[in-house]
């Protein structure tokens, strides 16, 4: 939905630089409209921006969340690496909670974090990746560094606020 508000966990300097270079790679150019991310919600209402940029603002006095890859999700067209993180979890759990009524349906339902690198592809052509990928990078350490709120124009995204964590 054009104009939605997208909440995501912002990738550390290295990371960011690592994975947006395999979603370069393997992503269909004409379709990455967006950089490398990690979605935490899709698609809250417009109307709740004034609350989400608070509630971020003071997740981000919070220390940065431990999280790592934890395998290749097979998106069926496309890959993800799955990334696990306890904090993350909690984090995103507390949101929902506070942000229940204005939840789509995709961000009430569970959650898989994962970045995706490939999508929109034959099959064929995933199952390949997939198979370069598997064990490759399985329990890396991956650095989250805050917390991004992003407006969806069609397509791209509109950064409209960075909160890096800074809890020690």
């Amino acid at each position: 939905m054009a104009g939605a508000l997208i909440v995501t966990a912002e990738l550390g300097e290295a990371d960011f630089a690592w994975l947006n270079s395999l979603r370069r790679m393997n992503y269909p150019l004409e379709r990455n409209h967006v950089p490398a991310h990690l979605t935490m919600f899709h698609a809250l209402p417009p109307s709740a921006e004034g609350e989400l940029q608070a509630r971020l603002a003071r997740l981000a006095s919070l220390r940065p969340p431990e999280a790592r890859i934890a395998g290749v999700m097979d998106l069926g067209g496309g890959v993800a690496l799955r990334i696990i993180s306890d904090d993350l979890d909690r984090l995103r759990g507390d949101m929902k909670d506070a942000m229940q009524g204005l939840l789509s349906l995709q961000d009430a339902g569970g959650w898989r974090p994962h970045v995706t690198i490939q999508n929109k592809v034959a099959p064929r052509i995933a199952r390949t990746l997939i198979s370069e990928l598997e064990g490759r990078y399985d329990r890396r350490p991956i650095r989250i560094s805050g917390l991004g709120l992003h407006r969806y124009l069609d397509g791209p995204w509109e950064k409209r606020a960075i909160y890096p964590f800074r809890g020690r």
